[in-house]
């Protein structure tokens, strides 16, 4: 009789590296423990209806969790969000940029790729913003898929989720209301509909991003952020 060639067991630094190059394509990532938590905006905003597993998504749900977490946890000191989305639910979007906007951390926003749609009110509602060289963001009105009752409660329901959408971008932002809006209905920018899309340093410019920069200027900014709280509060 054989005897059972004994298999060698998977270790649980192994598994660990496994799932890295399984998730990320990489042998080992940087390692260090951080003050600051990074959160990650991609793809599209998803909110109350799941979307199709081909697209990339953002799950609210996940999200709100994690700011909860930055608020509680007394070792996270900044919060660094990273945008790069086409946008998606509005409700959703709104809820998350209302709750980075309500952080007693110090937040700071960097647009990568793209800040589309309800992507722009989550850029604008931390504490200082920046859009990189080559980024772009759309401003349009809100759009709705799908079957819509066409009474005038509908259209009245509409025009107050736009307007919760402007005073949160006005309130956040230095762009003036009427500007936003000449955006949102400039027509003939986007292939049939209307709306306007700004890069980089045009962001700036109308005053809805701060600053134009990467990642080391807004680790900078988010650092200086977190000095001045602590010395504001006498802590050194």
């Amino acid at each position: 009789m054989e005897e059972p060639v004994a298999r060698p067991k998977k270790t649980m630094q192994g598994t660990k590296k496994t799932e890295i190059i399984t998730e990320l394509g990489q042998t080992q990532i940087p390692e260090g423990k951080s003050n600051v938590h990074v959160l990650t905006i991609v793809g599209q905003v998803e909110g109350h209806l799941v979307m199709p597993p081909q697209n990339k998504t953002t799950k609210y749900e996940h999200i709100i969790p994690q700011l909860v977490a930055v608020e509680q946890n007394p070792e996270i000191e900044g919060l660094l969000v990273i945008l790069n989305t086409v946008g998606g639910d509005v409700e959703a979007g709104l809820a998350i940029a209302e709750m980075i906007r309500t952080l007693s951390k110090p937040t700071v926003s960097l647009v990568l790729g793209g800040g589309h749609s309800i992507g722009v009110p989550i850029g604008v509602a931390a504490d200082y913003s920046f859009i990189a060289h080559s980024a772009t963001m759309t401003i349009h009105p809100i759009r709705l898929t799908g079957l819509v009752i066409g009474v005038q409660q509908s259209f009245d329901y509409l025009e107050k989720m736009q307007d919760r959408v402007i005073n949160f971008i006005v309130d956040n932002s230095k762009i003036d209301e009427n500007e936003l809006r000449r955006l949102m209905t400039t027509s003939g920018e986007l292939a049939r509909d209307i709306g306007t899309v700004v890069v980089g340093k045009d962001a700036v410019k109308i005053g809805l991003i701060d600053a134009v920069g990467g990642v080391k200027e807004a680790i900078s900014t988010l650092n200086r952020l977190i000095e001045e709280k602590k010395q504001a509060k006498g802590v050194h």
